[in-house]
């Protein structure tokens, strides 16, 4: 079945999450030391991937578009997100094998990534390979991290955003996840990441993105800088510190970062977009006739919609890997 030739029946306020869904390849915890162990447990992950099965588990109707391999990583990406009510209709089925992430985790929780992704599946976009359009039902389209920033793929996807941007249907939500090793040098990368920041209504970006974007000036600056670019909404989380945001009406919010013992912060940011575009959509703020509400959104809504988003992010933390709660979960933790 080509990509696109099947249409579901949607409900109101679908979620279209665009990039990468990887595996991570996480060292097995033991007293041995790992070179001497060698042994990993193949996860589901990518960050596109990730924040598309915490909206699916907040109860958000959402499908993702990606590549997949038909290797056995890419076999078990299927399951997982079939599995947690990720909808696949734009999920193309790829010939190159899975992208890898081995996964380090440091004695306080914090991941790092060392990432595999010559010739693999998620950055091979051609344009015939995108859906001729996107369904009427869609009110948001979020992408970011890696598939929009390596190429041949990366360009395929921009174009996306543009086309989506002039038609004017839908909320387009960008989270750079920024990956330094990657993305060659700051003032170049900062270029391209603005870019996607004035096609953006959205935007989530962390406090280490900026501090590697933009190096010798303040986050806060920098996201009052963004807010002038185009976005309703610019949204920085701050780890420990909470999360502070901008709107493009002016409202400036901070909020506190909930209080949680942190197992590992592995898919901590995508819960945090996840649990932002999950609150907008249950606040009727996604959707492009929604974008005027965005642009005038009030401190207590935007306080609300934070503080959520925080809680999502908390609670993964609080558990092993990309493992972010269910709405019956957040509702018991209140």
């Amino acid at each position: 079945m080509a990509l696109g030739d099947a249409t579901p029946a949607y409900g109101v306020g679908v979620i279209i999450v665009a990039g990468e869904a990887l595996v991570d390849l996480v060292a097995d915890e033991g007293p041995a030391p790992v070179a001497d162990r060698a042994r990993y447990t193949a996860m589901p992950g990518g960050s596109p991937a990730n924040v598309a099965v915490g909206l699916a588990r907040l109860g958000a109707p959402v499908e993702l578009l990606a590549r997949l391999a038909a290797d056995g990583f890419g076999r078990l990406l299927r399951a997982h997100l079939d599995a947690n009510g990720v909808g696949l209709t734009f999920a193309r089925v790829a010939q190159e094998p899975t992208t890898l992430a081995v996964v380090s985790v440091d004695g306080e929780g914090a991941a790092a990534y060392d990432f595999y992704v010559q010739g693999t599946a998620d950055w091979q976009w051609r344009p015939e390979e995108l859906p001729g359009e996107l369904p009427a039902a869609a009110t948001a389209l979020c992408t970011g991290s890696l598939a929009v920033a390596l190429e041949p793929g990366a360009s395929v996807l921009r174009s996306l955003l543009r086309r989506e941007r002039e038609r004017g249907a839908l909320t387009i939500v960008v989270d750079p996840n920024v990956r330094p090793a990657l993305l060659g040098r700051p003032p170049e990368a900062r270029r391209l990441v603005e870019e996607l920041v004035a096609l953006a209504d959205v935007v989530k970006a962390s406090e280490e993105d900026l501090h590697w974007l933009a190096p010798g000036e303040q986050p806060t600056d920098v996201v009052r800088t963004w807010a002038g670019l185009g976005p309703a909404l610019v949204v920085l989380t701050r780890g420990e510190s909470g999360a502070y945001a901008v709107s493009a009406g002016g409202t400036t919010v901070t909020v506190p970062a909930r209080p949680v013992g942190v197992v590992d912060t592995v898919g901590a940011g995508d819960a945090f977009t996840a649990g932002l575009l999950d609150g907008l959509r249950l606040a009727d703020l996604l959707g492009r006739p929604a974008r005027e509400r965005l642009d005038a959104l009030d401190e207590t809504t935007l306080t609300a919609v934070l503080d959520r988003a925080g809680l999502v992010a908390a609670l993964t933390c609080g558990r092993s890997g990309a493992d972010p709660p269910t709405a019956a979960e957040l509702t018991a933790v209140g």
